[in-house]
């Protein structure tokens, strides 16, 4: 981290530490190749569809490869923002996110009340965003997210907006090949999208001192529809796997993306496919960096599972809620270290 600080406001509590011991590496997290997409062979389509949804089942993680993101603009990204990062705090600082404006440079953030060992820059696909400005209900306001950029890489902003065009055109394939696993039409989901609230973030891990009491990010669950992730060669991804809760390390492959459904795609999806945890490590020898597409819905998107899925046998198991509002509370713990849980899913859940 660019300044001196308490490392205090770091250290995990013991159940949530990283154990010494070497962590499981993941070779069950299924490597999917996308490659049919790019066919007529329907039989090649309807297996690929069978496969996405067995991951989603049984992992709710999958990696990607063939998956039509040219390498050269993934390269591109990956080297501005290390350029970006490697900065003094003054200059990264420029461009410092806050509460009016949370999109830009930020090394404060907090999962489940500890501070991540980690700084990041974020960044909105629709410019300006809207979302609800408040999560009270009775609220009206809405509020634009803006981008801010910084001057320095000169090319920062092309490159990362080459970058996340290409990476949303890979979201909506895989959102398709979801919707068909669940049975539902390719493109069911699709109009939720059409003023998204996406956004891109551009991690940066610092070595750490401390490798075996912090996180570079703490165990949580993405509370949007999907996740796309690129991660450099270092690794530190870790999944919870669903069969025993053991933390499974996600090796890195080269030019794949990891992508996790997110807590949306488990509420539309009336928990057939679930969110799983995940959280980052930091090592004492090497930096990391990765970066993450949040692809989300319009802010007046109603969440609940949709009526395709729902029947007499398997009812709603959720209560419609907004998405904007639920959003807003979320992005206001992101400021405020609250002596409340952060709102989550299973806060909708129906009692059985």
């Amino acid at each position: 981290m660019g300044e001196v600080v308490d490392s205090s406001a770091f250290i995990q509590s013991t159940e949530h530490r990283p154990k010494p011991t070497s962590t499981l590496e993941a070779e069950g997290i299924p490597l999917i190749d996308l490659s049919a997409l790019n066919s007529s062979n329907s039989d090649a389509i309807a297996s690929l569809v069978a496969e996405i949804g067995d991951a989603c089942e049984k992992w709710g993680f999958f990696q990607v490869i063939n998956h039509g993101v040219p390498l050269e603009c993934r390269e591109k990204i990956d080297a501005v923002s290390r350029k970006f990062f490697g900065q003094s705090m003054e200059e990264k600082s420029r461009v410092r996110r806050d509460q009016l404006n949370p999109m830009g440079y930020y090394d404060g953030e907090h999962t489940k009340n500890v501070r991540d060992w980690k700084e990041v820059f974020d960044f909105v696909v629709e410019v300006p965003t809207v979302i609800p400005a408040s999560p009270e209900p009775g609220d009206k306001e809405l509020t634009m997210l803006h981008n801010q950029w910084p001057e320095f890489p000169p090319n920062f902003r092309d490159a990362c907006e080459e970058y996340t065009r290409e990476t949303e055109k890979l979201s909506y394939k895989l959102l398709e090949l979801i919707s068909l696993s669940l049975g539902l039409p390719e493109s069911r989901f699709n109009n939720f999208f059409k003023d998204q609230t996406s956004f891109l973030r551009l991690n940066y891990y610092p070595r750490c001192p401390i490798p075996h009491l912090a996180l570079g990010v703490g165990h949580h669950k993405d509370a949007g529809a999907l996740t796309v992730l690129a991660q450099d060669d270092v690794g530190g991804l870790e999944v919870k796997r669903k069969t025993d809760g053991e933390w499974i390390r996600v090796k890195p492959t080269p030019d794949a993306y990891i992508v996790n459904v997110g807590d949306i795609i488990q509420v539309w999806s009336n928990d057939k496919y679930e969110s799983v945890e995940h959280r980052v490590t930091v090592n004492s020898e090497r930096d990391r960096f990765s970066i993450p597409f949040f692809f989300n819905p319009t802010h007046y998107t109603v969440l609940e599972p949709v009526a395709e899925l729902v029947n007499e046998e398997n009812p709603a198991k959720y209560k419609a809620f907004n998405w904007g509002k639920f959003v807003s509370a979320r992005n206001l713990s992101n400021f405020k270290k609250l002596h409340v849980e952060n709102i989550q899913i299973y806060h909708f859940r129906k009692s059985e």
